[in-house]
């Protein structure tokens, strides 16, 4: 989809406004189905600055996701109100493949809101069994 749903926009617009990391979602993208909880754009950056910082090999990177890149908020700061979204922002997130989450202990995410061709309210469940 190259123009995002407007619904879609507003829902992670009013993540970043509230700060909240309730919301779950899933969306397809590319065909690939991911599932999770939105997280505000400055949490998530915060949460994978963190994951890096644990990282002897990756550890440098962390500046990066600390930093704030042009149109994207500091971790800590909120985005410009007037500027909608451009991505929503995945934490405890999987892919679903056949039966399986990928990774079972779900992963951060980031994916352009115009690359979303179908979406609903709710995070889908799968087994292994």
């Amino acid at each position: 989809m190259s123009i995002p749903d407007d619904l879609l926009v507003d829902v992670a617009a009013m993540v970043e406004s509230e700060q909240t990391n309730q919301m779950s979602l899933t969306v397809v993208v590319h065909g690939a189905v991911v599932t999770g909880r939105l997280a505000p754009e400055s949490v998530w950056r915060q949460r994978v600055a963190e994951v890096l910082q644990d990282s002897d090999q990756l550890g440098p990177f962390a500046n990066i996701f600390n930093a704030s890149a042009p149109g994207a908020p500091a971790a800590g700061r909120s985005r410009n109100s007037a500027e909608p979204p451009s991505h929503l922002h995945f934490h405890v997130a999987r892919i679903l493949q056949g039966t399986l989450g990928i990774p079972e202990t779900g992963g951060m995410y980031r994916i352009a809101l115009k690359d979303v061709s179908a979406w609903t309210v709710g995070d889908f469940s799968y087994s292994d069994k």
